[in-house]
């Protein structure tokens, strides 16, 4: 069987005989069985169900029989009685009368091609009102038509001085996105403009976390991009550019280089001031993914430079919260001490807080060859699986509730809560990037559920009580871009129905008079006067790109992945070479795989997705209406 992997953000396994055939290389989970809770909808209630009523009708024959004659009852009765035996639920859905195969299983390409245009459109309006009425300000205020910077009159504020570092940070944020677009034109006048206008030499006590990924991170990407003597974009540098971009990322990195120092653990403080370095009143607190989601950047740039230095930094600290994890169940907790190395959050799960260091992992592993990468990401893998996945063992197979990752004690794995948050949409993606569809499909059914009923997806759902905890959507892109990975995995149309529902809902409930508003409340839909920059460099990348087959990043026969924060960067051999030796070796570990490729994990159990499952939906009808069922769609 030969086949070819392109990764675009993911390694997007395709198979020669069928650009539609699926692969699964899951991991092979171990799952308890001795479940404590319950989501609250169960195949075995259909059994119930169907027995009452089978048990209702012979009752009730019981009862004429008893009060007619036998002759005018018992040729109806003994039908019933000696009717076939209980079909299965499964059963009950033939493909050509179900209502999900009928709205999903197709999707025609003049569809396609406006829901392309939509997505476009979506992103010129964000984008062209941001350059009208805020730039060089940070974000757009949608509603107003105004700029925002940092809240200079509240330094505690840090949900905007967090992100906000007065260094127009939506157009930076945004620069690959218009390439993507395929606009060469406003790309390298963007470019222009933030050689001309940035600096970093600011007052501006930032999180590093959120300047690495959005700043950072998009200044190397559209570096690469500028440079790459392969133009997968076509010919998009330009006359005299010497390298700026390079010089503006280093100069921020070494501006973040202050919070690795005077740390007792090597773990970086969470925020510094980029004229000053860490604040004197900094906390010693902070989360493991804000710590530990580092490496792809400092690593692309310290190996673009030759220097080692962030690279090094970046991989001590996720080494140090590496060895801090539980010796029971192989966790992490979500809240550390950078000085004494206790945690003190000790709730391990996916979404806030954790997300992006299993995800820098793999992606770290992808790009730059490091074996102990992957086999950190391997271990931790295993230990969600074998302690957060809650539900029937097979997503598409079996009876029981549908798979969910749940939040659990670090130490003992029992559950903490009964909710999940929205940043946990990304994990599907990461499960395609490791191979492990199987289990992409349903935890992104769940989430798609969730947004079916509300139209967004809240911060925080109740899985018990089937309700939001926390009812804000500040138009995160995780669930479009699982469903972008899906889509690429897959070729399923399900995945283009779900961007359409995206798309759709987003234009009818956050679209305002200057750009798209974060949703205050998931319900009634009333809104808050911000666009945060992602929502143009991600939810609008990743929906167009799903609607757009012939992008060059999928025609291309490069590859290439996207960081955290939605920035292309490609997966080149220039990435995995070092031009110094490691200055602290790490254990010995297994021999890579041959030419360096991913290790798919027990590829003996590589199993094709079967026959009847490539051109219908990516999860049984029965098993998306349990789904839906349990959320509440109906």
């Amino acid at each position: 069987m030969q086949w070819r992997s392109i990764v675009v953000g993911l390694v997007v396994l395709r198979l020669s005989v069928s650009w539609v055939l699926w692969l699964a290389f899951g991991l092979g989970a171990d799952v308890s069985s001795g479940f404590n809770f319950h989501l609250g909808f169960n195949l075995h209630k259909f059994d119930l169900l169907f027995r009452e009523e089978r048990e209702a009708e012979l009752s009730s024959c019981s009862q004429r029989i008893q009060g007619h004659s036998y002759e005018e009852t018992a040729s109806t009765c003994a039908k019933i009685e000696e009717g076939p035996t209980r079909t299965p639920y499964l059963n009950l859905f033939d493909g050509n009368r179900d209502e999900y195969v009928r709205r999903y299983s197709s999707f025609p390409d003049a569809l396609r091609a406006k829901m392309k245009d939509m997505a476009k459109e979506m992103f010129y309006f964000g984008y062209e009102n941001y350059m009208k009425y805020a730039f060089p300000e940070d974000e757009l205020n949608p509603i107003d038509c105004e700029g925002r910077g940092p809240d200079v009159l509240n330094p505690s504020n840090i949900n905007i001085n967090d992100v906000l570092g007065n260094y127009s940070l939506t157009l930076i944020d945004t620069l690959d996105t218009l390439l993507v677009l395929g606009n060469v034109t406003e790309f390298q006048r963007a470019v222009k403009l933030v050689i001309d206008t940035v600096s970093f030499d600011k007052d501006s006590t930032v999180q590093v976390f959120e300047a690495n990924i959005r700043i950072l991170g998009s200044l190397i990407s559209a570096h690469i991009l500028l440079t790459d003597p392969k133009h997968p974009f076509g010919e998009v540098g330009f006359k005299d550019y010497d390298n700026e971009l390079l010089h503006l990322a280093h100069d921020l990195a070494v501006r973040l280089l202050p919070a690795f120092e005077n740390t007792g653990t090597g773990i970086p403080y969470p925020r510094v001031n980029l004229k000053t370095g860490v604040p004197q009143d900094s906390v010693n607190e902070t989360c493991t993914a804000g710590a530990g989601s580092l490496l792809v950047e400092f690593g692309i740039l310290s190996r673009l430079i030759g220097d080692s230095t962030f690279e090094w930094v970046a991989r001590r600290a996720v080494r140090a919260l590496w060895n801090l994890r539980s010796n029971e169940t192989g966790l992490l907790g979500n809240v550390v001490n950078i000085q004494t190395g206790q945690w003190v959050g000790k709730q391990s799960g996916l979404g806030a807080g954790m997300d992006s260091f299993y995800e820098y992992l793999l992606k770290s592993y992808i790009l730059f060859g490091e074996k102990e990468d992957y086999r950190m990401f391997k271990a931790a893998y295993e230990s969600i699986q074998n302690h957060m996945r809650r539900g029937r063992e097979s997503c598409n197979e079996g009876e029981g509730d549908p798979p969910l990752y749940v939040n659990v004690n670090m130490f003992s794995g029992e559950i903490m809560n009964t909710w999940i948050d929205s940043l946990q949409a990304f994990f599907p993606g990461l499960q395609v990037l490791n191979g492990d569809i199987d289990d992409a499909i349903c935890l992104h059914a769940f989430y798609y559920a969730i947004w079916k009923r509300f139209g967004a997806l809240p911060e925080r759902y109740n899985w018990q009580l089937k309700a939001p905890d926390v009812l804000f959507y500040p138009l995160r892109p995780e669930l479009v871009e699982s469903t972008y990975l899906l889509y690429q995995a897959t070729k399923n149309p399900f995945y283009l129905h779900v961007g359409m529902d995206i798309l759709q809902s987003l234009e009818k409930n956050a679209k305002v008079r200057c750009g798209y508003a974060t949703l205050h409340h998931v319900v009634d839909k009333s809104k808050e006067d911000r666009m945060e920059s992602f929502f143009l460099s991600e939810t609008c990348k990743y929906l167009y790109l799903l609607f757009d087959e012939d992008n060059p990043l999928h025609k291309s026969d490069n590859k290439y992945i996207f960081t955290t924060e939605g920035h292309v960067v490609p997966i080149d051999q220039r990435f995995r070479e070092k031009q110094w030796n490691d200055l602290s070796p790490c254990e010995a570990l297994p021999e890579p795989e041959p030419n360096n490729q991913l290790p798919l994990s027990n590829t003996s159990n590589c199993n094709r997705i079967p026959e009847e499952r490539r051109y219908a939906l990516p999860l049984k009808s029965v098993y998306m209406r349990q789904i839906d069922h349990m959320v509440g769609v109906f």
